[in-house]
């Protein structure tokens, strides 16, 4: 072992002090959202209706570069970041791999995930505007978890969608929400109108993000003083997770370290577009140039084998139509134990970077995910969280190939929380009971034929 440090920090006076828009750099920017029913772009106006004002403005902004982080944002930043960036040597030792792995984590917090640093910023706004509350939805868990704490924190109700089955797998994620104070609801739920609908279109229907975006989206119109929010996907969202590869950077640049391979989890795009934006922005620029990797899972894998096109957001069609690598709003991705990935689109963003071949993108099933995570935990000492195995996955992959080619490569990837609340997962694979899914062609184009037709 080398004399690099283990573990990398940044101090407080490091914390970066403004986000950054990747598609200020993008000479062809992500196709506009569309109103639903005009099929024209949407106004600031009409996404005030359902966002915050500021998070509207910061969702149509495509010019900005940097976008300053209010002071009481970075106040309750400063409680757990910047977060450590790790060298994981003794990974590198089981694999007998000549490559550097290096990883950012994003668990150093009572949420367990990354999704806190955009929960904070979102319940500032709403505050801020003079809100009573918000409403979201949530996978496994995590955004909810931090939506929780941040609404705490500033004083507002939160009302929480939860896809059914992992508010049956994850009770006690559940729990920690109730604790800070929210409303949790199993989506889909019969209590309300969309809720109902897709019970009666899907008997039994175990949910989806898509579901879960609906159901809340209807909360939030229908109660004054209350807007909705969203943990990924959305523009905004990857704006405030930008911190994670702007401390991702510093941290390398203090190491004297250039990446190769930059790899993240991706299930509608937060992490990992919050972490490749600062590298994608030199990329975009002509500075440096780097590979990227966006792995999904093999049950849901919309960048992999979806169709770029414009769709709904949201399972129930009373969100904005976005153009992005997509399954079909109506497509219920199986129950698998990555719950935070189980959404039938990405983020328009970085469904344009991967459109225009600047990034990559695999699938991988979850019992491969879940036997990386095994290594790692016995290697590095941490519980990934299924979504942040994937990345653990393919960063291994990668790394059994610089040892099979003999090619020193530096790999970074996003370990997005930890799964100390994913045990039930954890014991369906040391029990040999954890399934695999891909879904057919079959199904894929059943799917597909509900896309709404529209040109773009």
């Amino acid at each position: 072992m080398n004399m690099m440090p283990y573990k990398t920090y940044l101090s407080e006076n490091e914390l970066p002090k403004a986000w950054y828009n990747v598609r200020a750099d993008m000479k062809m920017k992500p196709a506009p959202l569309l109103d639903p029913t005009t099929l024209k772009p949407v106004s600031a106006d009409s996404l005030e209706r359902v966002f915050c004002k500021e998070l509207a403005a910061q969702e149509l902004d495509d010019t900005s570069a940097y976008i300053a982080i209010p002071g009481e944002i970075l106040d309750f930043y400063k409680m757990f970041r910047p977060s450590p960036l790790i060298r994981a040597y003794f990974l590198e030792k089981a694999l007998n791999t000549p490559a550097e792995i290096y990883y950012k984590f994003e668990g150093n917090n009572t949420s367990g995930s990354h999704k806190l640093n955009s929960a904070v910023a979102q319940a500032y706004y709403a505050k801020k505007q003079g809100l009573k509350g918000v409403t979201t939805e949530t996978g496994a868990g995590q955004w909810g978890t931090a939506l929780s704490m941040a609404s705490a924190f500033f004083g507002l109700d939160c009302r929480v969608y939860m896809v059914k089955c992992s508010y049956e797998q994850k009770p006690h994620r559940r729990e920690v929400m109730r604790t800070y104070g929210a409303n949790v609801t199993p989506s889909p739920s019969m209590t309300t109108e969309v809720g109902r609908r897709i019970n009666a279109a899907h008997p039994g229907a175990t949910g989806s993000l898509g579901c879960a975006i609906s159901e809340a989206v209807e909360d939030a119109t229908s109660r004054e003083g209350y807007r909705y929010v969203l943990g990924s996907v959305l523009n905004q969202v990857l704006l405030h997770q930008s911190i994670i590869g702007l401390e991702t950077k510093a941290a390398l640049e203090k190491l004297g370290v250039k990446p190769d391979i930059i790899i993240g989890c991706a299930g509608g795009g937060s992490n990992l577009g919050g972490l490749i934006s600062p590298f994608m922005g030199e990329k975009l620029r002509g500075e440096n140039d780097y590979r990227f990797i966006a792995v999904e899972p093999a049950s849901c894998p919309s960048l992999t084998r979806g169709r770029y096109a414009y769709d709904f957001c949201d399972t129930g069609r009373v969100c904005p139509l976005m153009k992005m690598y997509t399954l079909g709003h109506d497509y219920m991705p199986s129950a698998s134990h990555a719950g935070g990935l189980r959404y039938h689109g990405m983020s328009s963003t970085l469904s344009e970077l991967l459109a225009q071949g600047l990034m990559e993108a695999t699938s991988v099933t979850q019992t491969q995910v879940f036997e990386a995570a095994r290594m790692f935990a016995r290697t590095e000492g941490l519980l990934p969280a299924p979504e942040s195995a994937h990345a653990i996955r393919v960063a291994m992959d990668e790394a059994v190939k610089c040892r099979e080619s003999g090619e020193k490569k530096r790999i970074v990837f996003g370990l997005t929380g930890t799964g100390y609340f994913d045990m039930f997962a954890y014991g369906k694979f040391n029990d040999g009971e954890m399934k695999d899914y891909i879904p057919s062609d079959a199904e894929l184009e059943e799917s597909f034929a509900k896309l709404p037709k529209v040109e773009g």
